[in-house]
C-alpha cells in the first residue's frame, strides 16, 4: 500500500468543517500524511456606479483576520499540538474551484457536508457536490 503524503481540509468555521478538520486529522495520523487546513474567502462584489468609490476609503484584507481565524479553529479543534503536521492557508477565490484545483496535489479532499452559506434545508451544500463531483483525488464528505 502507498503511503500518502497530503490530505486537504476544507475548512469555513462551520459546524461542518469543524467536524472535516477532526476527522481528516485523524484519516492523516493513520496514513502518516500531512495536513493542509485550506480556508478559502470569496471577494464581495463592489458598489455600484455612483456610490463612494472604494479606493477613497480603506478597504481591509479579510484574508489576515480569517488567517487568525483559521489558526484558532485549529487550535480549537485540535488542541495546541495537533497529532499531524498541519499547515494553513487562506485564499481568494471560489471555494469549490480553489480546493478543485489543489486536490491535484492532495491523496483525499475532505469537506463538511454543509458550509455557512445557501439553504439549510438541502442534504449537501454546493461546494461539497462540486468537490465531490470534479475534485482530481479522492474526496470524503463528513456529515
Amino acid at each position: 500500500m502507498a503511503s500518502w503524503k497530503t490530505i486537504v481540509v476544507g475548512v469555513d468555521g462551520s459546524p461542518g468543517s469543524r467536524k472535516a478538520l477532526v476527522w481528516a486529522a485523524a484519516e492523516a495520523a493513520d496514513h502518516g500524511a500531512g495536513l493542509l487546513v485550506l480556508n478559502v474567502w470569496e471577494h464581495t462584489l463592489l458598489p455600484p456606479a455612483g456610490s463612494i468609490s472604494v479606493s477613497e476609503h480603506y478597504v481591509p484584507d479579510p484574508s489576515q483576520r480569517t488567517a487568525d481565524d483559521l489558526v484558532e479553529v485549529i487550535k480549537e479543534e485540535l488542541g495546541e499540538d495537533p497529532p499531524v503536521f498541519v499547515q494553513s492557508q487562506v485564499r481568494q477565490g471560489r471555494p469549490a474551484k480553489v480546493l478543485i484545483d489543489e486536490s491535484a496535489g492532495a491523496d483525499l479532499l475532505v469537506v463538511g457536508k454543509r458550509g455557512h452559506g445557501g439553504f439549510a434545508g438541502l442534504v449537501l451544500g454546493s461546494v461539497s457536490q462540486h468537490v465531490a463531483a470534479y475534485a482530481k483525488c479522492p474526496v470524503t464528505v463528513v456529515r
